[in-house]
């Protein structure tokens, strides 16, 4: 008996959504979408890719873990959560902000809600 194995590289992605200081690539894969983010230092969620959707928070869940570099979410509310290496992140659908923290490009994948984000 065989099985048909996939394999999928971010290095080419199915599709690529691309704004000012970063990318989300993603992959579909066993009737899941995974993204891929990819922000440069300075990169704020409702500057970079709010202002095309005419949004000033986000509202997509996510569900994720960050590869490299640091960044913030921050609720409607005001409450600040710190993301780094490592960390296993879950952000609710509720509206939200996000940036880059210092001076290293962040790098997180995405594996809830990557359809219908920066769409």
């Amino acid at each position: 008996m065989s099985i048909d194995v996939v394999l999928k590289r971010f290095d080419q992605p199915d599709e690529v959504r691309t704004f000012t200081k970063g990318k989300f690539e993603l992959v579909d894969i066993g009737g899941m979408t995974i993204g891929k983010a990819t922000y440069e230092p300075g990169w704020k969620w409702s500057e970079d890719v709010g202002l095309d959707l005419n949004q000033d928070y986000c509202d997509v869940e996510h569900l994720g873990m960050v590869i490299s570099g640091t960044a913030t979410v921050v609720s409607s509310a005001g409450d600040i959560t710190e993301m780094q290496p490592g960390d296993i992140f879950y952000v609710p659908a509720e509206p939200h902000d996000s940036w880059v923290v210092g001076d290293e490009p962040y790098v997180s994948l995405h594996f809830l809600g990557a359809s219908g984000y920066a769409k």
